[in-house]
């Protein structure tokens, strides 16, 4: 490869001759509805202007980059692409799902910078009247890919020129796990409690708070993995517009076997906006995966437990399990004097006769383990110092929900 030296220098040079894009809030992602597949034009197309495998040397990393109608962001996205620092061979492999705006303009252009610096890039996509959705979008990057890593890159976001460096050594050292990283959120002050939890999860918890309503304990933007683990927990959910991919294929990775981890330094600029694909998902639709997902790992293997909250969030959790984990709910446990006065939650709608009635009980009267349904970081440290002070151990005595 080319000298390392030279070729950041180069990258520096380059990056500077290329204006960023300017930060205009704009239709990104927004996927409507898969085309028939009777359609020519909603078949992928063959990646453009890819010398043979043979001819070029073993990639190490595939960075990997769906892309729909993105104009705005790209500029800075591609940027970050040329300004890694990695030393070894480097791929960028884009696959894009039918944009309509100036996107593959943008992608052409870069691709000869990115190129002269030795960066392979493989281009593939469609032009369909409609968008395939982001798990198609991800499966084509990948199959057209020859990376042995796989680097997942949203185009609305921007790496840090150390991402690829620090999670290719973490990968070698986790080879059966997804690698994440802290991030920077832009604006600053969006999702801000989100952002808390992205980046401040400890090691066990990024296993033991995969039940969250904040879904995979590392983000989809950061996931770094060797090629071989994806290929064995197998590709994303192609269904489109509404179904959370990233969501399933972490629980699919974990029901494998697969790891978490988190590489405690900030490498990448996630950006938030109104129209990002993640917005087309249902909080219903997720909160179906998530009770099945508990009850799947979790709630199976304990013989009875309490869930931590008699409000709204804790009685749904109660209506949306089986049959038999409801029966296994021994009380609900709460701080509010009156819910607790009132002695026992009827569920109504049960076509139990007589219907159940669970106890509701103060939090230190309740006996574990708990299903958390109170939010964290929203109570300004009440509920964190009353879980602390029954000296319970996460994952074992007690698991967060929401």
């Amino acid at each position: 490869m080319w000298n390392s030296y030279k070729a950041v220098a180069d990258r520096e040079k380059l990056g500077r001759e290329v204006p960023g894009a300017d930060t205009v809030l704009t239709v990104t992602s927004q996927l409507l509805p898969s085309p028939s597949s009777s359609n020519p034009s909603a078949q992928p197309t063959a990646p453009l202007s890819v010398p043979s495998r043979e001819s070029c040397p073993k990639i190490q990393v595939s960075i990997i980059l769906p892309v729909h109608n993105a104009e705005y962001w790209l500029d800075d996205c591609l940027k970050s692409v040329l300004e890694q620092d990695f030393e070894g061979t480097l791929e960028l492999s884009i696959f894009d799902d039918a944009s309509k705006d100036k996107s593959m303009n943008i992608i052409n252009k870069w691709k000869i910078r990115l190129e002269t610096l030795g960066i392979r890039v493989i281009i593939g996509g469609h032009n369909s009247p409609s968008p395939r959705g982001v798990g198609f979008s991800k499966n084509q990057a990948i199959a057209q890919s020859s990376g042995s890593y796989l680097c997942f890159l949203d185009s609305d976001d921007v790496m840090m020129p150390q991402r690829v460096r620090l999670q290719y050594k973490a990968a070698i050292q986790h080879p059966n796990s997804i690698i994440g990283c802290q991030v920077k959120r832009e604006p600053p002050n969006s999702t801000e409690r989100y952002t808390r939890w992205i980046n401040n999860l400890t090691s066990k918890q990024l296993i033991t708070q995969v039940f969250t309503s904040y879904g995979p304990t590392v983000i989809m933007p950061t996931w770094f993995c060797s090629q071989e683990w994806f290929s064995q927990v197998g590709k994303f959910d192609e269904s489109g517009k509404g179904v959370p991919e990233d969501l399933l294929f972490f629980y699919h990775h974990l029901r494998k076997g697969g790891g978490v981890f988190l590489v405690e330094q900030c490498l990448l600029l996630y950006r938030y906006h109104p129209y990002a694909a993640t917005h087309s998902v249902l909080e219903s639709t997720i909160w179906q995966h998530r009770v099945q997902f508990l009850e799947e790992r979790a709630l199976q293997h304990w013989t009875s437990f309490t869930i931590w909250n008699a409000g709204k969030q804790g009685r749904k959790l109660y209506r949306s399990l089986s049959p038999v984990n409801q029966k296994k709910v021994v009380a609900f446990c709460d701080v509010d004097e009156n819910k607790i006065k009132k002695g026992f939650y009827s569920y109504e709608d049960s076509e139990e006769r007589p219907k159940p009635k669970i106890p509701i009980r103060h939090f230190k009267d309740a006996d574990p383990p708990f299903v958390i349904c109170v939010k964290l970081d929203l109570t300004g440290g009440t509920f964190e110092e009353n879980l602390e002070s029954l000296n319970l151990q996460e994952g074992l005595d007690y698991l967060h929900f929401s």
